[in-house]
């Protein structure tokens, strides 16, 4: 990764601790990205994205330009923080791809309705799962292409 392009971060919001270390192996391993932040709920992904509570420092939490998103959090579920990045002038231009269990027509239509850039059902192989996070990265980095893997 050259020094003269600007570093593309993922922000992951997921509650699940073994699809967060999965999905984080993946996308490190694979160097789909230079960097992969993750929070585990959506008070926690607001707090980040506004730079509020333990995320005030502005060096613990830079500017995301992808949110990977579950639809199923405590505190704050995925629509709650879907509607809030995307009423909020400061935040609806970073795209959100929900990343979420259901493939339920209703959650699709609701995502989209609110914002979502993307709507995709976590796949169950993880064969499938690698090739999504490549197509994810293929379509949202500013690179447009992942590395060969040898």
């Amino acid at each position: 990764m050259t020094e003269s392009r600007k570093r593309f971060i993922i922000l992951l919001a997921d509650d699940d601790p073994e699809d967060r270390m999965l999905l984080k192996d993946i996308v490190m391993e694979r160097e789909l990205t230079d960097e992969l932040r993750v929070v585990e709920d959506g008070e926690c992904l607001l707090e980040y994205l506004q730079q509020r509570g333990k995320f005030v420092d502005p060096d613990s939490a830079p500017r995301p330009d992808l949110i990977l998103l579950d639809l199923n959090m405590p505190k704050k579920d995925g629509y709650e923080v879907l509607k809030e990045i995307k009423t909020d002038p400061l935040l609806c231009d970073i795209p959100v791809v929900v990343l979420t269990q259901s493939s339920e027509e209703r959650d699709i239509v609701q995502s989209y309705k609110m914002g979502a850039n993307s709507y995709i059902t976590k796949p169950v192989t993880l064969d499938c799962l690698i090739n999504t996070l490549k197509t994810l990265w293929q379509i949202w980095s500013p690179i447009g292409e992942p590395p060969e893997q040898e």
